[in-house]
């Protein structure tokens, strides 16, 4: 788990980059991007992303990326190091985006895009563009996975998209569309994280 879209408000004055989060390959490899001191925030491992990425290696390069609760935007950041043609970040803290924005910033990534919004609300417009890899890293124990799935179901997903689910392992219980078939799946502690791919 990476974020809390209800972390607990805190004064921006003590909100200010405490850590980092590593890019691991392509061309920003090794890069190093300030993350916030944020209640709830939690970027994922660099073991789970490594794992992640090997999994997407086939597919990474020129995809449309959409990260749902973006929090740090480790996923999103480490996709458009692996030449992501465009990553659409989704976040609804406004100082959590800010960083974000920084971020993008720091790397001069003309091809991300920032939107400061609950990621519910986003998927519920009219789809304006389809995404063919996205990443789904709630915070536990809301039921936020099913409702992301199925709003992504409303013209938001590529021919063959990737869906990254990471959430708590005990969820055994998960309710997705029957056109999607789980590509690699693998538990880290106490948390599960699979891919699927969703054929139409």
């Amino acid at each position: 788990m990476r974020k809390s879209k209800n972390r607990s408000a805190k004064p921006e004055k003590n909100r200010q980059p405490t850590g980092n989060i590593r890019i691991i390959a392509g061309k920003h490899r090794g890069r190093k991007l300030p993350v916030l001191a944020a209640e709830g925030l939690r970027p994922t491992t660099d073991r789970v992303k490594e794992t992640l990425f090997n999994w997407l290696m086939p597919y990474i390069n020129q995809s449309r990326c959409l990260d749902c609760f973006a929090g740090a935007g480790s996923l999103g950041f480490e996709a458009h190091s692996r030449n992501a043609a465009h990553v659409t970040f989704v976040e609804l803290d406004r100082i959590a985006a800010k960083q974000l924005s920084s971020n993008k910033t720091l790397l001069n990534a003309e091809n991300i895009e920032i939107k400061q919004t609950n990621i519910l609300s986003f998927l519920s417009q009219q789809a304006t563009t389809t995404f063919n890899l996205v990443f789904i890293d709630p915070p536990f124990r809301q039921g936020l996975v099913e409702q992301t799935v199925e709003l992504l179901q409303h013209g938001w997903l590529a021919n063959d998209a990737l869906i990254y689910i990471e959430m708590e392992n005990e969820n055994d219980q998960l309710s997705l569309p029957n056109n999607w078939s789980l590509l690699k799946e693998k538990n880290a502690g106490q948390v599960s994280y699979r891919l699927y791919q969703a054929s139409h």
